[in-house]
């Protein structure tokens, strides 16, 4: 089992953007160090705790200052974006780091109504993302569907394509362009057994890709004790209820803990619902039982803890199958 990394570069209460971006890279490095096997990050906008906006420039200041591991976008939201741009972008990437460049691919906005059209993008953006993926492909494998274009760099450059989704639509789309699919259960867990059933019956095989290859989302939350790990945990619910049920809002503990108690914060809770909380013996073990549910060959771990402390002793606590084993 391959444990992976998923990162948005969170921005402290407090801080500037640029604290938290230069905080990526020693994440990733803990990631290296636990053997992880890539560390992707996410596309998001209008978001003031949330510096990830521009995947490519972050994974390139990261890939500039980490060595080995694999990075990537988990993902870019292509209907934002020109494909042949993206194209450009990260065949940069894969030109300057060889064999160490992902790019993961959804549909979504990553943000609000108003901030979508901010980005020149309409309500039907989204139906395009079939064609977009393809187009995109196209130039990266140097089979381009525009006649005389060409991406440079890009061009042939083969960088691997992840469909990214919390649905079933993303799973059907995977299944038949013969791509490897991502499962945001994270933070969106209501499909992702429907999802896995539907990748894995639909899948058709493709030149790169033989047999499907399934990667499933979870939160982490790891301490030394599980009263820690707990503590963590609950500090993320209240992070995401203060985001989601009381954004501008100036709130107490006390205030929030009563926010989740409602309906409202109860389905705060559920989008939490897959995340591994405790000692690494026992993340260990409600990873493993959640691969086998699944039948994931790759969990993306994404640490739950506001403190970026916490999200990097969270890491290197928990160490990759493999790192285990060895040691």
């Amino acid at each position: 089992m391959k444990y992976s990394l998923l990162d948005i570069a969170l921005v402290a209460e407090g801080e500037q953007p640029g604290a938290a971006l230069h905080g990526a890279v020693p994440l990733a490095r803990a990631a290296a160090r636990s053997g992880y096997h890539r560390v992707w990050y996410a596309e998001h906008h209008n978001m003031p705790r949330i510096a990830s906006a521009a995947t490519s420039v972050l994974i390139a200041h990261v890939a500039a200052n980490t060595e080995g591991i694999r990075l990537g976008a988990g993902g870019v939201m292509l209907p934002n974006h020109s494909p042949l741009l993206i194209a450009e972008q990260f065949g940069t990437l894969a030109a300057l780091h060889p064999d160490r460049i992902d790019l993961g691919l959804g549909r979504a906005p990553g943000s609000d109504q108003n901030t979508m059209l901010a980005l020149r993008r309409g309500p039907e953006s989204a139906d395009a993302f079939p064609r977009d993926v393809l187009e995109l492909q196209g130039y990266l494998s140097g089979r381009t569907r525009i006649p005389g274009v060409r991406a440079t760099p890009g061009d042939g450059s083969n960088v691997p394509l992840y469909i990214l989704g919390s649905s079933l639509f993303g799973a059907q789309l995977a299944a038949a362009l013969g791509l490897p699919y991502a499962f945001a259960s994270h933070f969106a867990p209501a499909a992702l057994h429907a999802a896995v059933r539907t990748y894995r019956s639909e899948f058709r095989p493709s030149e790169g890709q033989p047999e499907p290859y399934l990667i499933v989302a979870a939160g982490l939350a790891a301490a030394p004790t599980p009263e820690e790990a707990a503590e963590q945990h609950r500090a993320a619910l209240r992070g995401r209820a203060r985001m989601f049920l009381a954004r501008g809002a100036t709130l107490t503990d006390e205030d929030v803990d009563a926010l989740l108690d409602t309906p409202a914060g109860s389905q705060i809770r559920d989008m939490m619902r897959y995340t591994a909380v405790g000692t690494p013996e026992q993340v260990h073990a409600y990873l493993a039982d959640l691969a086998e549910q699944t039948g994931a060959d790759e969990l993306m771990l994404a640490p739950a803890a506001p403190a970026r402390a916490d999200r990097l002793r969270a890491v290197e606590l928990v160490t990759a199958p493999t790192t285990v084993s060895a040691s």
